[in-house]
Order: C-alpha cells, then structure tokens, then sequence
C-alpha cells in the first residue's frame, strides 16, 4: 500500500466510525425545511449532503480543507524556484487534511508519471471521432475507452467485497488524474492545432507537463497553469454542490462503473 492510500486509509477508517456513531445516536433528528420551489430550483442554500474537503462561501471565496487561495499559494509546496503551488499538493491536502511536504509532493508527481500512459485505443477511440466534434464530447470518449482498464470493474467483476471498494476507487482515481493532462492535451492539439501532438516530458511536475503538452513552453504559462489546476481542483465537489447540489456525479464513475 503506497503512502498516501495508507494515510487516507487510517483517517477514513476513523472517520467512518465516528459517522457510524453519529448516525446512530442522531440520524433521526430533523436538521432542515425545504420548500417547494427550492426542490425546483436545485435546492440552493440547503447543504443536502456532507463534504468536508471544500467549501464554498459566498463571502469568503472558496475554502479547501479550511485554507483560503491565498493561505494555500503560501503553504502548499511549489517548484524549485517557483511562485505557485503545485496541484499535487491540494490534492495529498483534500485527501488526507494535511499540508504535504516537498518530498511527499515530489512522491505524488512522480506516482502520476508511472500511472500516465495512455492505452492507444483511446487514442484511436478520439480519432475515430470527425476533428470538429466538441471537445468535451472527444474528451467524455476518451475517459470512456478508458474503462475496460477500470480497476474498480475488474474487480467488481470478480466478486470484490464491499469493503474494498475505497481500494479500487482510489486506484481508479490516481490512474485517471495521471492520464487526463496527455488525453486533454491530445484532443486541444488535434482541435486546434491540426494534430501536431506534443509527448509528455517526464521530468516535469503534473501542472507544468500539461502546459508543455498543450504546447505553452514559457514558465509563466507553466506557473499560471499550476495555479489554475490548483484553485479548480475541487469544482465539482465545492462549486457545483453550492448551485446544484442534488445533481452532483464524480468524474471518476464513468470509469469505474461496473
């Protein structure tokens, strides 16, 4: 078991009974009302499910595990050199509610470079696709040729037990965020760039290998790259739940879906 599924392992399982206590002692108690015309609406301003990595607040920004944009822009590790965090941090922060240091970000680049090879079905999946389809559309194709190398399918598949499903999912989930950048950045070079594709550079971290593939070589696009990836880390979780939080669906469960 790496580090980091090792960690998120022994604060989930903590976390796990302490819910399980809560529930049993107040999990009949009454905690809000909902109006007619905010079922309609998306039931905006009623927190309708439990999600305690981020926040967002219509006051005071966004929140990731408590800490501020700019509280993270100063304590998060960055490269050598570097004004920004890097996204790799958030994401050890989002899992497991601490600030990882530079040699367990340095851990995480370098696991998401060993997980990101692209199977080439998925690109032969994207080509299949006319050069002006929608983006997103060829982006949806390609994490769903995806699937067939699901951890969490192979192993629903045969028989996995509940209780592994954490397992699976966070295997699923570090393969998927290793893989995107290249399979983005396919998609942007052939859309936009008449397929003069760009291959990865390794020794790059997550943020800045992205910027590369796109095409974008200059540091400042790098590091703005970084930031972004940074503060949008969380949007489906914080910023779609604040809108319309009866609709939220993981990325990840196109891939895993059994």
């Amino acid at each position: 078991m790496d580090q980091l599924k090792e960690q998120f392992f022994k604060k989930a399982q903590v976390l796990a009974a302490e819910v399980k206590e809560l529930l049993k002692e107040h999990g009949d108690k009454k905690v809000d009302d909902v109006m007619l015309d905010q079922v309609y609406g998306g039931m905006r301003d009623i927190t309708c499910m439990i999600w305690e990595p981020s926040l967002l607040d219509a006051e005071e920004g966004i929140r990731f595990r408590g800490y501020s944009i700019p509280e993270l822009r100063e304590k998060l590790p960055r490269v050598p050199g570097g004004k920004e965090p890097l996204p790799e941090g958030l994401f050890w922060l989002m899992l497991v509610g601490e600030i990882p240091t530079r040699e367990q970000v340095k851990w995480l680049t370098e696991a998401w470079v060993r997980r990101a090879n692209v199977p080439e079905h998925v690109f032969r999946a994207i080509e299949a696709l006319p050069s002006d389809t929608h983006p997103m559309t060829q982006f949806s194709v390609g994490i769903m040729a995806m699937q067939n190398t699901s951890v969490f399918a192979q192993r629903y598949t045969s028989g996995m037990n509940k209780t592994e499903y954490w397992d699976a999912t966070y295997e699923d989930t570090m393969n998927l965020i290793a893989r995107l950048p290249r399979v983005a950045a396919y998609i942007f070079r052939r859309v936009y760039h008449h397929g003069e594709h760009v291959l990865p550079d390794i020794s790059l971290d997550w943020g800045g290998n992205f910027a590369h593939m796109l095409g974008f070589g200059d540091e400042g696009f790098k590091e703005y790259m970084r930031l972004f990836l940074t503060i949008h880390a969380d949007h489906e979780g914080a910023m779609r739940r604040h809108t319309r939080p009866n609709s939220w669906v993981p990325h990840s469960a196109t891939l895993t879906y059994p």
